[in-house]
């Protein structure tokens, strides 16, 4: 099983340069996959990336959102499929499968209900009283409202957080040209430790997920 994000930019027509947000997000990609062929903006406004491990996902969804909310006036809508892909091309346009379509079809439907972070997988739940798209869908729900209300000091420090790889405060204080105390307030603010909380969660269901699909 892997992923596929596929995501537009919310106010993206807004601006006469685009490149406001499309350097940051060319960044923000580039970050996120070491092999640029994996993904592709396409539409002006619109991009898609393919990951491997899926557990990863919605960790690199958190980095892709503070990249972009790090901009004032921007945000991002990102919808995650799970599943298989079924044909692999050198290109992510080119490849085809049912993770490709669980995340493009779940991108429309988000656009309609006004939504910024969803999933749709191919994941079979084998009781009635558990459904992983259902439960992640409404922690998503949740994440969300927090994430589309971080300001863009403290989406900054978020992304700069991940890209330390969760490191000293100090030095992201350094980075931003302000004190730790100013940089852990704006974290509090992010409700980053939930964020990652959930980001565990998530990665335990999926490598349980896996492994079971494995044996």
């Amino acid at each position: 099983m892997i992923s596929v994000i596929t995501g537009d930019i919310i106010n993206s027509r807004s601006v006469v340069d685009q490149n406001l947000w499309l350097q940051p997000l060319k960044q923000a990609l580039d970050f996120v996959t070491k092999d640029a062929s994996r993904y592709e903006i396409f539409r002006g406004d619109s991009f898609q990336l393919e990951i491997e491990d899926a557990k990863t996902t919605f960790k690199k969804a958190i980095y892709i959102k503070a990249c972009i909310k790090s901009i004032k006036g921007f945000d991002v809508r990102l919808a995650i499929g799970l599943g298989h892909k079924t044909y692999n091309a050198q290109g992510v346009s080119e490849s085809n499968g049912p993770v490709y379509l669980n995340s493009g079809s779940m991108l429309d439907a988000m656009k309609q209900n006004k939504i910024n972070l969803s999933l749709k997988s191919d994941i079979k739940n084998e009781s009635s009283d558990y459904n992983f798209d259902t439960i992640f869908n409404l922690y998503f729900r949740f994440a969300s409202i927090i994430m589309d209300n971080w300001t863009v000091n403290s989406a900054e420090a978020v992304k700069l957080l991940i890209e330390t790889d969760y490191g000293n405060q100090k030095e992201i204080a350094k980075q931003i040209g302000i004190n730790q105390d100013a940089v852990s307030k704006r974290l509090t603010r992010a409700n980053i430790d939930e964020i990652l909380e959930l980001n565990n969660l998530y990665e335990k269901h999926i490598t349980a997920l896996t492994t079971k699909n494995l044996s």
